[in-house]
């Protein structure tokens, strides 16, 4: 690995250079929220964004997708034709989301889909400052050291770049005299300045290391009733979580004939027809029984399996689902922390 600097006013150099050969998405600013969108020109980009609605994953595995079509001689995989594509301005938190999709997905029996779309796209990250919903601190996932291919350390008038990959210093080759090789002292020393500063402005803290056994000694209290009683079910969670990966298999083929399709789509957990069986069976019929299992696998499971949370302290659940059903209000939940959300002060009113 090794660390270049780019002085910020000769960036767009660098970006013109990319645009000439690549497919560049990132954060774009839409009302009061950012999405990962095409850019047309860098000046659209939005590097001051915090979070994106959608999380990456959604460029590794789409919303929808067909796999294969299929007619009375078989079937036929359908591998669509993926431009190669530059994902800048990812987030620490985000490359860690990443990275954790990379463990599941090429597990054992590797996702042909997905592993055909990470190995086309190039991972840009960018540093970020926290707001209140961020808890990446908590998650050990503020700063991260694998999983990209170029990494924009933004200290105001230049970038500290780190190239993480070949894929990303072929990126720097393209143009190698607009950044200097060369890191002087007073740089590090700025870098450090910002890192200290940067840390400082975490202003949500969450405990992850006694939550497994919160999970645990908790796992029949009446706090997933009261949670449960607010719960819409509605799986906004799940979309916008950067490592839920659940999906769901559909057939679609016209009434009479031969031919048709099979495709893939985003399910979730928190779906009272995800647990349904052949028979009618449902074996999380209860709302309070699907929370559980959910957050049971970000606070505990997947711990026990690959030693960290596959929570990643984004905070988008924090501002997606509208009765405060949160990773914050769950963990101080089981910790009998005083906190103030909807679904909390639903339960005390029905408790009088």
């Amino acid at each position: 690995m090794k660390v270049l600097r780019l002085e910020k006013k000769i960036f767009p150099l660098f970006m013109y250079t990319l645009a000439k050969q690549w497919e560049i998405w990132g954060p774009i600013k839409k009302n009061d929220k950012h999405v990962f969108q095409k850019i047309n020109h860098f000046t659209e980009l939005d590097l001051k964004a915090t979070r994106t609605v959608i999380p990456p994953k959604k460029f590794f595995v789409p919303s929808q997708f067909n796999m294969f079509s299929f007619d009375s001689d078989g079937y036929s995989e359908v591998m669509e034709e993926l431009s190669p594509k530059i994902l800048f301005g990812v987030h620490p938190c985000d490359i860690h989301g990443i990275l954790i999709l990379d463990k599941l997905f090429s597990m054992e029996h590797p996702d042909p889909y997905y592993m055909k779309r990470r190995e086309k796209t190039i991972i840009v990250g960018y540093s970020c400052v926290p707001d209140d919903k961020c808890f990446c601190h908590a998650t050990r996932t503020s700063v991260i050291e694998e999983g990209y291919d170029l990494f924009f350390s933004d200290l105001k008038e230049f970038y500290l770049v780190w190239v993480g990959s070949s894929r990303g210093d072929d990126l720097i080759k393209l143009n190698p005299e607009l950044f200097e090789e060369k890191i002087q002292k007073h740089d590090i020393e700025k870098f450090l300045e910002w890192k200290i500063w940067r840390d400082s402005q975490h202003m949500l803290q969450i405990d992850f290391s006694v939550l497994p056994d919160m999970m645990e000694l908790r796992y029949t209290d009446p706090i997933w009733e009261e949670m449960a009683s607010s719960c819409l079910a509605c799986g906004s969670c799940s979309m916008v979580c950067p490592t839920c990966n659940c999906y769901n298999v559909h057939d679609y083929h016209r009434f009479g004939k031969a031919d048709g399709k099979r495709a893939r789509s985003w399910d979730s957990c928190m779906f009272r027809e995800y647990s349904l069986v052949a028979g009618g069976h449902n074996f999380r019929e209860k709302k309070a029984d699907r929370l559980k299992l959910w957050y049971t696998h970000k606070l505990q499971a997947f711990i026990g399996q690959f030693g960290k949370p596959s929570c990643i302290g984004c905070g988008r659940c924090i501002d997606t689902c509208p009765v405060d059903i949160n990773v914050m209000t769950v963990a101080r939940a089981l910790r009998d922390v005083p906190f103030d959300a909807f679904w909390k002060r639903e339960a005390e009113k029905e408790a009088k």
